[in-house]
Parts: C-alpha cells; structure tokens; sequence
C-alpha cells in the first residue's frame, strides 16, 4: 500500500510519478533499514541522484552562459549543488519531517541534519531519474532550482562558500593559500561573536564577524573575494 507521507510530498512538488516504490525508498534512512532489519535504504539512490543534479545543472549553465568560461561555470554550480543549499532546499519542502529515521537517529535531530536532507534530496532526484527519464527529471529539477538560479544568474551568491571561492582565486592567482586567524571574541559564554581576519601573502585581504568562529572566516573571506572582485 503505498505510503501516504510519501504521496504528500510527492503532491507538494508537483511531480509525476508512477514507481511509488522509488520515492518510498529515498526517504528511508540506512538507520531505519538497520532496525527494521530491512536492506531497502536511500544510499544507492542518493549516489544516482548526486549525478543526475550535477548534469541537469552542468547543462543548464553551459546554455545558459555561453560566453562563460570554465572557472566561471564551475563556481556558480559549486554555488547550487553543495550540501549547504540542498539541505536548505530540503528545510524549505519540509522533507525531514517525510524521513524515516531510526529512533537514535530521530532523538538526535537527524531530520534537520544538512547531511541527511540533502542525501535525501538528491536520492529522491534520484528516483525521479529512474522514474520518468532524464529529460523529464530535468525539467522538474530546474523547476525545483528557479528561485536559486535566477539569484545567481543575477551576480548573488545564497549559500555561497566564500572560503572555497577565496581559495581558489588566491590560488589561481597568486599560487598562495590564504590565512584565517581569529583576532577577537565578544559577548557571553553562551552567546559570543567571533571576529575573524584572513591574509595572503603575509597582508590583511578581509575580516569579518559572525556567531561561530566558520561564520566569522566566512564572512571575511566574503570580504576578501568581493574586494579581489571588484579590483579585477
């Protein structure tokens, strides 16, 4: 009989679907499989559905952008298709609470883990893939990925990992790793901000402040790529 969450969300995306089995699946994790004692788990689906988003992805920026080169293009998919922004693509469709966890897993707050929202994500694309077909699957995947795509083929970066970015240009351009040191902290034990500064070559490039020391050298790093940007 099929399962009756599992037809919710499949009804909240809009997508066609005939294998209900499929979608069933993507959404079991490997811990429920283990107590149940059940070999029926999303991995295998997840591995499918990571390629299927990258291509659908690749092929739509390599049209989109015609003009862009390489380096270009693969910044702006690291931008789309990274745990960040599919876990917080899978926040906004409520697909933890569709989950099915195993009890340690649950009590653990594994439904709004970003690992296992966008394991679930990709293995549910997955399941798409195998269901209609890539050209269909392509097209509700786009659909899924519009508000994202429009906001980065406008120049703005959602959930973009500044670090990596940095890193990367730093090191296409001056062979050089840059630095991040935590210059500051502030507030009370249980709610501090961290001040952050990031070097290159020995000279300051960005700071920035954030609630964690990551968030801080994210948003000095933010800085940083914003200003090599702009002198370019």
């Amino acid at each position: 009989m099929p399962d009756k969450k599992t037809a919710e969300l499949l009804q909240k995306l809009q997508w066609p679907f005939q294998n209900m089995a499929l979608y069933e699946e993507a959404l079991i994790h490997t811990s429920y499989a283990h107590e149940a004692g059940s070999r029926r788990h999303n991995e295998r689906l997840e591995f499918l559905g990571d390629a299927v988003l990258e291509l659908v992805i690749s092929e739509y920026l390599f049209k989109s952008f015609p003009h862009y080169p390489e380096g270009k293009l693969t910044q702006m998919r690291h931008n789309l298709v990274n745990e960040k922004s599919l876990a917080a693509l899978a926040r906004e469709l409520n697909i933890g609470s569709y989950m099915r966890l195993g009890k340690g897993e649950s009590t653990s707050g594994g439904a709004d883990k970003p690992s296992l929202l966008s394991d679930a994500l990709e293995a549910l694309i997955g399941a798409l893939f195998l269901d209609t077909g890539f050209k269909k699957a392509g097209t509700q995947v786009i659909a899924l990925f519009q508000p994202m795509l429009v906001a980065i083929e406008k120049g703005f970066f959602p959930v973009a990992d500044f670090k990596t970015m940095l890193q990367e240009k730093c090191q296409l351009i001056m062979g050089k790793t840059p630095i991040y040191t935590i210059t500051g902290e502030v507030g009370l034990q249980h709610d501090k901000t961290f001040e952050a500064a990031v070097e290159l070559n020995g000279a300051e490039i960005g700071r920035g402040s954030g609630k964690s020391k990551k968030e801080a050298e994210q948003a000095a790093a933010k800085e940083a790529w914003e200003q090599m940007t702009e002198d370019k």
